[in-house]
């Protein structure tokens, strides 16, 4: 494997994406039949559906369209996740997991849909997915697995071999899945919105919401956005009435991705919940190559081992991959639901104009385009088989969410007071390596301290703005995250990913 640090490039999907200007942010207060705030595929497959279905519809995004985290995810269109369906089978029953299978698997046959309706070069390529396995000690749990998704409606079954180039002691496999290219599909979504009257709005952020009759949005620009009825489409919700943040958990997952020859690139998808994640599968690239996509290594973020961790999969990746030629690397985040399920539908109990889509623990791309139906429908007033399997405000669920729900609240706790705690040996600002971060004290204040690759100082403060516990430096991605909720922010404090929606403030060394 060649993998020169200096040639190893971002997000694929980002830099193989047609070139497309930013639509500018509104230049004044205006009022509109549905705000959908967030551009990613939950915001915009609920914005292309609302405005279909012939609503006023406009889209707000904090950056540019598709360029978050749905431009770095890996890009598997599939309904088996992992493994969920003998999970939902005993929390669920019968019936949450058939729900889950038919919910997932329409989202997969609709972008089908859209994929021809539209005509989108978007490389959609059908594919098996398999999870799998190497330790035979989880055979039984693959078996189990493998019936439970059968019973919810998939065409599951357990195999014992695989395309990859290595033996596995089994595996779930299940047909007629997807695999494309997310950015092209979504950029040609936005253009169709707009073609149908929709608007859009890029680095557009969104910091306040009032709801009422209209809503009133307010941007970080000081904008008014009126609306009669809001989608929270943020990744994880920016808004913290509805407590949603205590019933998710953020975590990172790392990407690399290059060059092989086709005749050795796997054709279908692949993962196994072994060695902290490995998922394979490869993306058509010509000249007799194809783009194989591995992923796994996920963390907290916040995490100092990010580089060991980059290392690590490029060598499981080197190991079973021969002759690959790293080109990309790059990281994924997602939040976890403490119940293994999405919380797609009103924003909290009091709603009635405002919705949320978010928690699709690593699957959101079938989970996203499920959401904008269910939302859609939702506000369109029609009724949706498996809406309550996707409720947020659905009841019982503190009781099947149980030791998930206070292992999360014991680790914010642990980071909002543990990291407060003065260390015996604290780092000093003038120890930092060029490309070093750290968290220091300086006059009673908690800093984010960083040294650039000139040598330069700057010091931010500590102090996540979401919720107020402290940040950690991720040396691999130059960044500042929040382990408790997600929050990253630039050297410099501004926001990269919320669900903070102001940046760490200056401080004067």
């Amino acid at each position: 494997m060649k993998d020169a640090e200096a040639g190893i490039r971002g997000s694929y999907w980002l830099e193989t994406a047609p070139p497309v200007e930013p639509a500018p942010p509104p230049s004044g207060d205006f009022s509109v039949e549905v705000a959908v705030v967030g551009g990613g595929i939950a915001g915009l497959s609920t914005a292309w559906e609302l405005v279909r279905q012939g609503h006023e519809v406009a889209v707000l995004e904090a950056d540019r369209l598709a360029a978050g985290v749905t431009g770095h995810t890996t890009a598997k269109l599939t309904a088996l996740h992992t493994l969920i369906y003998d999970h939902l089978r005993r929390t669920r029953g019968p019936e949450g997991a058939r729900l889950y299978a038919l919910s997932q698997s329409e989202a997969i046959r609709h972008a089908a849909g859209i994929v021809a309706e539209l005509g989108i070069n978007c490389e959609w390529e059908e594919a098996a997915a398999y999870t799998y396995a190497q330790n035979p000690g989880r055979v039984a749990e693959l078996r189990a697995e493998a019936r439970a998704a059968r019973e919810a409606g998939l065409p599951a079954e357990f195999v014992t071999e695989t395309e990859l180039p290595f033996s596995v002691a089994g595996a779930v496999r299940v047909s007629g899945q997807a695999q494309f290219h997310p950015r092209k599909y979504l950029l040609a979504l936005a253009d169709d919105l707009r073609r149908r009257g929709g608007a859009v709005y890029e680095r557009t952020r969104v910091v306040g919401l009032t709801e009422g009759e209209p809503c009133v949005l307010k941007t970080d620009a000081g904008v008014s956005v009126h609306a009669e009825k809001v989608v929270v489409a943020t990744h994880h919700p920016v808004f913290d009435r509805a407590l949603l943040f205590t019933r998710l958990s953020p975590r990172r997952e790392l990407v690399v991705a290059g060059t092989i020859d086709e005749a050795l690139a796997p054709r279908h998808m692949h993962i196994t919940p072994e060695q902290g994640t490995r998922s394979v599968r490869s993306a058509p690239y010509g000249d007799g190559k194809r783009l194989l996509l591995v992923t796994g290594e996920h963390f907290t973020p916040g995490a100092a081992d990010v580089d060991k961790r980059f290392a690590r999969l490029s060598a499981w990746a080197d190991e079973h991959f021969p002759g690959l030629t790293i080109t990309h690397r790059w990281a994924t985040q997602d939040n976890d639901s403490t119940d293994s399920v999405p919380l797609v539908g009103p924003l909290h109990h009091g709603s009635r104009h405002s919705y949320v889509a978010t928690g699709f623990g690593g699957w959101g791309l079938s989970g996203g385009i499920m959401a904008g139906r269910l939302i859609s429908d939702l506000v369109g007033g029609r009724e949706v088989e498996w809406s309550g399997l996707y409720d947020p405000r659905r009841l019982g669920s503190v009781a099947r969410e149980g030791m998930s729900f206070l292992k999360h609240q014991a680790q914010v706790a642990r980071h909002f007071i543990g990291d407060r705690l003065p260390a015996p040996t604290g780092p000093r600002p003038e120890d930092l390596a060029p490309g070093d971060g750290a968290v220091v004290r300086h006059g009673g204040h908690h800093c984010a301290v960083h040294r650039d690759e000139s040598g330069r100082l700057q010091a931010v403060s500590a102090t996540c703005t979401h919720l107020g516990c402290l940040v950690a430096f991720n040396r691999a991605e130059q960044a500042w995250e929040c382990p408790c909720h997600g929050s990253r922010f630039a050297p410099d404090g501004r926001i990269l990913q919320g669900p903070a929606v102001k940046p760490l403030e200056k401080r004067d060394l």
